[in-house]
């Protein structure tokens, strides 16, 4: 399986990223915020986290004007697998490819802390390594992680199953405590807490490991 990461000015989580896939199986190609074109034969785009040029404006929205923006759209259009993580996530919902947004936590103030998250879908190449239902612990760290959405749209990812992991109760602010959605095609996922940080024991758990575990072998076997 083949993946890229994607590194912003201010990107600080594309090496965590990296190292995650790799310890996988995935073979990882590092892309620069001004390509404007991603490898070919690229099965999977990771957006990490980090502050990508400094969080001006809003969060991502710089980033989302950047050369390799067009790239990501147009590999999403295909059918390609993209994985936005904090302020991945945040790009992601700034490219129009996940809907809502993410605001200034409820508190006011910068979680840095493991979280407690359950999985709610199975039925995505992200989650195929869990159990519906399954308590993970993964950390966060973020301070515009409080994420809204139109009641509309917000049925229209329960009706469709697109809510992968919610957090324990209040945690930021979240609506229904959203922690990760997957696009219509399944094929999308944006989450704030950092899984590829929690992928050794040195590190403090594993429980995100079995997402890359899973997320390679199904596109391997795609």
């Amino acid at each position: 399986m083949k993946a890229a990461v994607v590194t912003f000015p201010g990107s600080n989580c594309d090496r965590d990223l990296t190292v995650a896939l790799e310890q996988a199986g995935a073979e990882v190609t590092r892309v620069w915020h001004k390509d404007d074109a991603l490898p070919a034969g690229v099965d999977l785009v990771g957006v990490p986290g980090g502050f990508s040029f400094g969080d001006y404006l809003r969060c991502g929205a710089i980033a989302a004007q950047s050369p390799i923006a067009g790239a990501l759209r147009d590999h999403a259009a295909r059918g390609g697998y993209l994985l936005g993580i904090c302020n991945g996530f945040q790009v992601l919902t700034e490219l129009g490819l996940l809907p809502g947004a993410l605001m200034r936590n409820s508190g006011l103030t910068f979680l840095c802390k493991p979280a407690a998250l359950r999985v709610e879908t199975a039925d995505s190449a992200f989650t195929a390594g869990y159990a519906v239902g399954q308590r993970i612990s993964v950390p966060v760290a973020h301070h515009d992680g409080n994420y809204q959405i139109t009641p509309d749209d917000l049925a229209r990812l329960r009706d469709g199953d697109r809510i992968a992991f919610t957090y324990g109760p209040g945690i930021n602010g979240s609506v229904g405590d959203i922690a990760g959605v997957l696009s219509d095609n399944r094929r999308v996922l944006g989450m704030m807490p950092h899984p590829e940080r929690a992928v050794d024991p040195a590190t403090g758990g594993t429980d995100g490991a079995a997402m890359f575990r899973g997320l390679v072998d199904a596109l391997a076997h795609a």
